[in-house]
């Protein structure tokens, strides 16, 4: 999930960060619109409320061959809006933003929910291309969806991997991000100093990404039914206050069922750790992120609350690396899962960090 170096959560949160109230719907949007036709870029336009779990289904989903993939993604809200590319996460996929993204196509924003590789209904177009998940080449995937759809400056948001992969785009690649949202800071990853030890407390969180290391983590995650099991644990852990039901948890465990979901997990974690060696047309990438590259980008970092992975400080242990217009929010009362727990909140975010890169 994310950049454990910067998870200290797990040896204290007093740290006396406010969290923002989730009691209460919110006030009406504006109705003012910019000169495309979407929303205006103004402090007053507020989403409405959302309760979550509105939503259950996309409408029918769109593919594209773009890069090493044939991408399968959801697209809502008006074809020429201003676009929002919404990244999902581990072990999550598109229905975490299944509430969020109808609000903001409610807005007049062009919504795309993308599958990552091994995940839902996107496929590898070659069974020859290795199965791998460097954090440059998830990237890189969504560079090639943009291209492909021919979108070229969006606001990313994401939470977990669609976080990691939102900044490094960020980083990268500036001219394509109009503005970022991104859930728990900045997480590209640093493979050299991830062989450091972190507090107890702090690596016992990371279990999974252990167990990924053994056979016996390999072994459940290539069995359909045992990874599913897994995964499952893993949200009750990491969203110790979301009471989902079993249709919620079984919609998007039909996204592990894709035939390299094991392949592409078990690579992400063991290489983030030093285990395995990534792909070397992506050495150039990596190398640049090794540096830990600030983000000049306006950007709206979110907290969860309960999530055990936000660290304390309200934000501060990675502030430094957002060199932009910038605000910070702590959200009360949720997991990690932030978008599907608290869709108003997350997609007021994305308005207000779109809002943000309207004035720079």
């Amino acid at each position: 999930m994310l950049k454990r170096r910067t998870f200290s959560k797990a040896v204290g949160l007093g740290t006396g960060a406010a969290a923002l109230p989730l009691s209460g719907p919110p006030a009406q949007a504006s109705a003012a619109s910019g000169p495309s036709g979407g929303p205006a870029p103004a402090a007053s336009l507020t989403v409405p409320h959302v309760v979550p779990g509105t939503h259950t289904s996309f409408p029918e989903m769109k593919h594209v061959r773009a890069g090493v993939l044939d991408i399968h993604y959801a697209d809502l809200g008006p074809a020429h809006g201003p676009v929002v590319l919404l990244l999902h996460g581990w072990p999550y996929d598109i229905h975490s933003f299944v509430d969020v993204a109808p609000a903001l196509a409610g807005l007049g924003y062009r919504v795309v929910v993308p599958y990552l590789r091994g995940h839902g209904s996107t496929r590898f177009l070659s069974s020859h291309t290795p199965r791998t998940a460097e954090q440059s080449a998830v990237a890189l995937d969504i560079i090639a969806l943009m291209d492909a759809l021919k979108i070229h400056k969006a606001v990313l948001a994401g939470f977990d991997w669609g976080s990691r992969t939102a900044d490094i785009i960020a980083a990268l690649w500036p001219e394509r991000v109009k503005s970022l949202v991104s859930a728990s800071g900045y997480l590209i990853t640093d493979v050299k100093a991830q062989a450091e030890p972190a507090a107890p407390a702090v690596e016992h969180n990371w279990w999974y990404q252990w167990y990924f290391a053994t056979e016996r983590g390999k072994k459940t995650m290539e069995d359909p039914h045992d990874r599913i099991a897994l995964c499952r644990y893993v949200w009750t852990l990491v969203s110790p206050g979301w009471d989902f039901d079993d249709a919620t948890f079984a919609r998007t465990a039909q996204a592990f069922r894709n035939p390299d979901y094991a392949a592409i997990v078990l690579f992400n974690y063991r290489w983030r750790i030093g285990l395995v060696e990534g792909e070397p047309r992506y050495d150039r990438y990596e190398k640049l992120l090794a540096a830990q590259p600030d983000i000049h980008v306006p950007t709206l970092t979110l907290d969860a609350a309960l999530d055990p992975f936000t660290p304390p400080g309200d934000g501060a242990g990675y502030r430094k690396h957002f060199t932009g217009p910038y605000e910070h929010r702590t959200i009360a009362d949720v997991g990690h899962n932030l978008p599907q727990e608290a869709p108003t909140a997350f997609a007021q975010a994305v308005v207000d960090a779109d809002r943000l890169g309207a004035r720079h």
